[in-house]
């Protein structure tokens, strides 16, 4: 038998009444891009050393966050946890660096505790809290106020609202520094090489062509059976066609190869590649990025490319195949 506290309607009411209620949280937020938002975004962005970010609890996980966010986005940061800190990580905080400590209530006592050393090392406070009247916002430099008109919890004791308020006004610091520095996707690539982004923005041609023994490549005097040999041994689905100095004159492929067999007036045997290949085949080079030649083969309707230097002698080539490997496409 269904409990009756999980009657659909119930649920369904309780969910909206917690988005509705953090939202109303959020909301309230926007009026708050203030003076003091204008104050802590400048002691951010003048830091020579890093953001250092930490609070106890809820507020600690969202700390993690928004270290992680400030990172990600051109402003150097870390999470450091305030118990830990006053058993020996306050050494991780230098005078160049800037806090940015989190406490709801804004009473939290293992954040009060490393506040008289951070004073002391002259480092900027930045404080985030729901009480300006606390004594965490009293002691900053720069007060961000994350109050809320009520708690999604119904009991008004979880953390819900408060939390989703701070996360936001961290995404708000994050965003605005992160325009302010002119950061760019490149950017963002270089600090997430692991990720899709990272891999289209960052990969180039020459960190997944194939290069010297591993080209298809014969002479244009070939014979047809001794070019499918080499197209066999090398994988590609095709091979160049190169004159005595690797310069490219064409390309013949598998379509190359039906559209032959298809052609009664073609010897098969005795027909040189010369006169089946594809003259002026499309060409990538070994410095373009790799979504690049992902992008070709689609507008082109084809599925491996020959890599060429600017005299056009060909050193690399790479297929479709290649770019799955990599995560391109």
């Amino acid at each position: 038998m269904s409990h009756p506290l999980l009657d659909a309607d119930t649920l369904v009411r309780s969910a909206q009444a917690a988005i509705d209620t953090e939202a109303q949280a959020i909301a309230a937020l926007h009026d708050r891009i203030d003076a003091s938002f204008l104050r802590a975004c400048h002691l951010m962005f003048d830091c020579p050393g890093r953001v250092v970010v930490s609070g106890m609890g809820k507020s600690g996980h969202i700390a993690r966050k928004i270290a992680a966010t400030l990172a990600s986005t051109g402003t150097p940061a870390f999470f450091v946890h305030p118990g830990e800190a006053s058993h020996g990580d306050l050494g991780m905080i230098t005078q160049k660096d800037v806090l940015l400590a989190l406490s709801h209530s804004g009473e939290t006592d293992e954040l009060l505790m490393i506040l008289p050393a951070i004073k002391r090392q002259g480092i900027p406070l930045i404080a985030m809290s729901g009480n300006a009247c606390s004594s965490l916002a009293r002691l900053a430099d720069v007060h961000l106020d994350t109050s809320v008109p009520a708690e999604a919890c119904p009991l008004g004791l979880a953390p819900t609202s408060s939390t989703t308020a701070a996360l936001v006004m961290g995404d708000a610091l994050a965003v605005a520094l992160l325009e302010a520095r002119g950061f760019t996707d490149e950017d963002f690539a270089r600090s997430h090489p692991a990720g899709a982004l990272g891999r289209q923005l960052l990969l180039k041609i020459s960190d997944v062509m194939h290069t010297g023994e591993q080209i298809p490549a014969v002479g244009p005097d070939m014979s047809l059976s001794e070019t499918l040999v080499e197209m066999t041994r090398k994988g590609l689905g095709m091979t160049a066609i190169i004159d005595a100095g690797r310069r490219l004159l064409g390309v013949f492929t598998d379509g190359d190869l039906r559209r032959a067999i298809d052609d009664d007036d073609i010897d098969l045997r005795a027909t040189p590649v010369i006169r089946l290949m594809t003259p002026n085949p499309k060409t990538i080079t070994a410095d373009k990025l790799a979504a690049e030649a992902a992008q070709l083969m689609e507008a082109h309707k084809i599925h491996a490319l020959l890599v060429v230097d600017d005299e056009k002698r060909v050193v690399g080539a790479l297929n479709i195949h290649d770019l799955l490997r990599a995560r391109v496409v």
